[in-house]
């Protein structure tokens, strides 16, 4: 009889990330995940030579940056404190590099900056 390994949510999670990143589909992730499976990432990063950064995010999270390393660079300049005290200029910034979309982050910015005069439309 065979054992059958289960794979956590997070793990399938991490590795379609790990997947695009090889792809050139992303050129950094940004990985929530909670911290029981912290060594479990670290040790799948670290055996396939991805660089990372690691950031607690709360009492059970934990941050984890991975990808291109002139990306981590940024993110260490950028990245100094819990995501939620970012300024809306680092938020910006950062959400660019994530891939996100950037019409979102115009308007994610301008609301936090209190000047949003409406709603983005996109217009494709």
């Amino acid at each position: 009889m065979k054992t059958r390994m289960t794979i956590s949510t997070e793990m399938k999670v991490l590795m379609n990330h790990i997947y695009e990143l090889h792809k050139g589909v992303r050129q950094m992730v940004l990985f929530t995940c909670n911290k029981k499976h912290g060594e479990q990432v670290v040790a799948r990063l670290e055996s396939q030579g991805i660089p990372y950064i690691l950031q607690p995010a709360g009492q059970q999270n934990l941050n984890v940056y991975f990808g291109r390393r002139e990306c981590l660079e940024a993110i260490r300049l950028i990245v100094t404190r819990p995501l939620n005290q970012l300024t809306p200029e680092e938020d910006f910034i950062l959400g660019a590099m994530l891939g996100y979309d950037i019409c979102a982050q115009c308007e994610r910015y301008c609301k936090r900056k209190g000047k949003c005069e409406g709603i983005c439309i996109n217009k494709n």
